[in-house]
């Protein structure tokens, strides 16, 4: 189990360097022996820094965060019963004015671990173009 977690790492951290250059390769194409990696993966193993995509229902809506940069965040509850915060940046994306409870959200951004269950950010395009660019996705319409 050891040598899994230390592998998954291993991996994790050469795909964190390449992330951070211009090519790009898709997290199910890492290590095909290893199967796709997932939330449930991400959140179990404390992994962080890597780029998910995934679908839930908002449990919770916070106000605006108005420091600095601009955040709506709000909770997802996951199929699996996992909670994730979503910190979506609406200085730099449209922000999504008819959510509500209840509602059904996509995503793809950057996963950080936490006890709770974890944060998806960079949900939104990079204005310099060093970062992969993120989105969410409700009723219909992409915010990004």
């Amino acid at each position: 189990m050891k040598k899994i977690v230390l592998l998954i790492f291993i991996v994790l951290s050469a795909y964190g360097y390449l992330e951070k250059n211009p090519t790009f390769i898709p997290t199910s194409s890492i290590d095909d022996s290893l199967g796709p990696l997932t939330l449930d993966d991400a959140f179990a193993n404390k992994i962080s820094d890597i780029q998910v995509e995934g679908t839930g229902v908002v449990v919770h809506l916070f106000p605006d965060d108005t420091k600095g940069n601009r955040h709506q965040k709000f909770i997802l509850k996951l199929s699996s019963g996992q909670t994730l915060l979503i910190s979506h940046n609406i200085s730099l994306a449209p922000r999504i004015d008819a959510l509500k409870k209840g509602d059904m959200v996509s995503f793809y951004g950057e996963y950080e671990w936490n006890t709770k269950g974890g944060v998806v950010h960079w949900t939104h395009r990079d204005p310099v173009g060093n970062h992969i660019g993120g989105w969410l996705k409700h009723n219909g319409s992409i915010f990004q």
